[in-house]
């Protein structure tokens, strides 16, 4: 849990605690002056109502306490409605003796009040059983619901960490194809073209440490990714030489745009799949970033031949890839579309940006 999320929660804690405090305070307040008005109103003195009414008052508070601090250890699942009986039946019972029992020491030479006191046992018995119930249920409904706010925490955090997990490894699935082409193409190059060869591997490898660098990274700044892409790039152009023609276009403003880190080249790396492997003339990628009300739009470009390119389905692993991070990221489906007609392919790709 993020630093600032933990302090409002602990925030929030402590005043819905003291909101609580103060609720029991003022009801038992309440209840303790009712108490005095209607044994007064009975005929005892202002004294013995002030002292029937505190013991009373005093004990039952302290069984409603005691039930609602063991219900933070003991929450009753399917048998509450009959926990909550037989606590009230129980503790009343024993509330009313001991009641009596402090009451009878103090005025057991006054016949009239001690007469009071047993005539009124039902009626004490009836409140102190609703007073346990009603505080029971309550103690109920809070924990319950915040035993069901800590799961609800901990699986946003599991999923989380599964979305994580997930994202690095759609990540790490991208670049093998790609080294193996390349280190094909270095291969093919040693023998006949060792210059060429050697500053490909060092092309490579500054291509590779970008990776590693961004891997640690969620997010990076569209200039950043583009400064990436161009590696990526140089590599391929060695690979397919002059067939191979890059053009891109960023808005100024939108390269300051964060964007996931490691997004582009699997996007890229489909156009010259999509529009190199199935001719032999040049071909162009048009790559344009710009921005689109506030959100980063990029568009990928290359021509493409329905006719020779018909055996590749769907959007392949790099785009479904690309599909399934911003989904994991931002929850929506939309952010990556696709378009091909007879002669041109285009993906478009929608970057949300924080605000």
């Amino acid at each position: 849990m993020k630093p600032a999320l933990a302090k409002n929660n602990f925030n929030g804690s402590i005043h819905t605690k003291s909101a609580a405090v103060l609720f029991f305070a003022t009801w038992w307040f309440v209840w303790l002056v009712f108490q005095i008005t209607l044994l007064q109103s009975a005929g005892i003195p202002a004294v013995k109502a002030l002292a029937d009414a505190a013991v009373s008052n005093i004990l039952l508070a302290a069984f409603c306490l005691l039930v609602f601090n063991n219900l933070r250890y003991y929450l009753p699942k399917k048998e509450k409605y009959l926990y909550v009986l037989l606590m009230g039946s129980a503790l009343g019972g024993i509330w009313l003796l001991l009641v009596k029992l402090i009451l009878k020491a103090f005025y057991q030479k006054d016949t009239v009040y001690i007469q009071l006191l047993q005539q009124t046992s039902s009626i004490r018995f009836a409140a102190a059983f609703l007073m346990i119930i009603c505080f029971t249920a309550i103690g109920i409904l809070w924990f319950s619901q915040k035993e069901q706010q800590e799961e609800n925490e901990i699986r946003i955090a599991m999923e989380q960490l599964a979305n994580e997990a997930e994202l690095n490894k759609l990540r790490q699935q991208l670049q093998p194809h790609f080294l193996f082409n390349s280190l094909n193409s270095i291969s093919a190059l040693t023998g006949h073209q060792p210059e060429k060869a050697r500053h490909m591997i060092q092309q490579l490898s500054d291509f590779l440490r970008g990776t590693i660098r961004n891997e640690s990274r969620q997010w990076v700044s569209l200039q950043e990714e583009l400064d990436y892409l161009q590696l990526y790039l140089d590599i391929e152009k060695v690979r397919f030489g002059q067939r191979l023609q890059t053009t891109i276009a960023c808005d100024e403003p939108a390269k300051t745009f964060q964007i996931p880190s490691l997004l582009l080249q699997p996007l890229v790396e489909n156009s010259i799949k999509f529009g190199l492997y199935d001719t032999v003339g040049e071909v162009e990628i048009l790559i344009v970033a710009k921005n689109n009300n506030g959100m980063l739009e990029v568009t990928v470009q290359n021509p493409y031949d329905a006719a020779t390119s018909g055996s590749v389905n769907g959007a392949g692993f790099g785009l479904a890839s690309i599909k399934r991070r911003l989904f994991l990221l931002y929850g929506r489906q939309d952010l990556l579309q696709i378009k091909k007609d007879a002669a041109t392919f285009i993906t478009v790709v929608s970057i949300p940006q924080k605000v």
